[in-house]
């Protein structure tokens, strides 16, 4: 019998692995998802949808890795069950844009509470040095397959082209996003043509994140109108690279930045449909402290104001 190798071995074993962990969370004991009427495809669905107020089916489409045919579908029985709404944009009818009805994100909270639930249980069952041990192992497998081996997430300096990729990106993932129009591309021109124009290095700063060799996301702190006033802005993080913590690195490179520049205050201006910077803004300090409904960009939208208090690290 000739020896197997690795790649024969690494697919017995990955599989061997998720039969014992599907067995470990019971998702098989049940019709559905933890004892719910959703399939595991549809709770993936839900969870997305979830963490977004509005959704476009093709960056959910995208995001999922799932035909047109299936999203379709799935998304056809959540509206006979009164769980999403679906419409076309009202002023690009290319883009249409899914939103969870009230029952859809309360389902979605029951889904995400049964399943934090059910893995609480598994590993309450784990000593402490034996989680330690498991989210390493976790880390290694992530960082397997979501890029290759030794890819690593590295904060710099805008490089010639960089402030380019940074208009450029803002538009097209905003539109495929959103639906958002060229209203806010031309918006983050400007602000990108005055930071490379006149910038002053030593009060402001870009970032680039880079992940393998290529710019994956962004963010500036710029000096605001306000005196001791530094101001977040265009923060970006590609969709193929979220899920490693990029936006929470960049966000904090920018706060870093403006304590040790000697800035009182942090401030930035979001719209209320950007939830998961929102969370990121939510988790770093910054505090809710104005709203105000407006149209731009070619919708309706809820602006908002955040603030972070500085000047207890800058008057050290």
């Amino acid at each position: 019998m000739e020896p197997r190798d690795d790649l024969e071995l690494a697919v017995d074993e990955v599989r061997d692995f998720n039969r014992m962990y599907t067995r470990l969370i019971g998702v098989l004991d049940y019709p559905g998802q933890l004892n719910t009427p959703y399939t595991l495809s549809e709770a993936r669905i839900l969870y997305e949808l979830a963490r977004r107020e509005r959704t476009h089916v093709s960056a959910l489409r995208e995001l999922l890795g799932v035909t047109a045919a299936h999203l379709s579908r799935t998304l056809s029985r959540f509206e006979e069950r009164g769980l999403v709404t679906r419409e076309r944009h009202h002023r690009d009818a290319r883009f249409q844009e899914v939103l969870l009805t009230e029952a859809g994100r309360t389902a979605a909270e029951d889904l995400d509470r049964r399943s934090r639930e059910a893995v609480t249980g598994l590993l309450t069952k784990v000593s402490r040095n034996e989680l330690g041990r498991l989210r390493e192992a976790l880390a290694t497998a992530r960082g397997v397959f979501d890029g290759p081996a030794g890819a690593e997430v590295r904060l710099r300096g805008p490089e010639p082209g960089d402030l380019g990729w940074i208009v450029q990106r803002h538009g097209a993932v905003y539109a495929r996003e959103f639906g958002w129009n060229a209203e806010f591309e031309a918006l983050v021109a400007r602000i990108v043509g005055e930071f490379g124009a006149g910038h002053d290095p030593a009060r402001e700063r870009a970032w680039i994140a880079e992940l393998d060799g290529r710019p994956v996301g962004s963010v500036m702190c710029v000096r605001d109108e306000r005196p001791d006033t530094a101001r977040l802005r265009l923060l970006l993080v590609e969709p193929e690279a979220r899920g490693r913590r990029i936006g929470e690195r960049l966000v904090s490179a920018c706060i870093d930045f403006a304590r040790e520049t000697g800035y009182h205050e942090l401030v930035l201006w979001t719209n209320d449909v950007l939830t998961s910077a929102r969370r990121i803004y939510q988790r770093a300090g910054f505090e809710l402290v104005a709203e105000k409904r407006h149209r731009g960009y070619g919708s309706p939208l809820v602006g908002q104001d955040w603030r972070l208090p500085l000047q207890d690290s800058a008057h050290g």
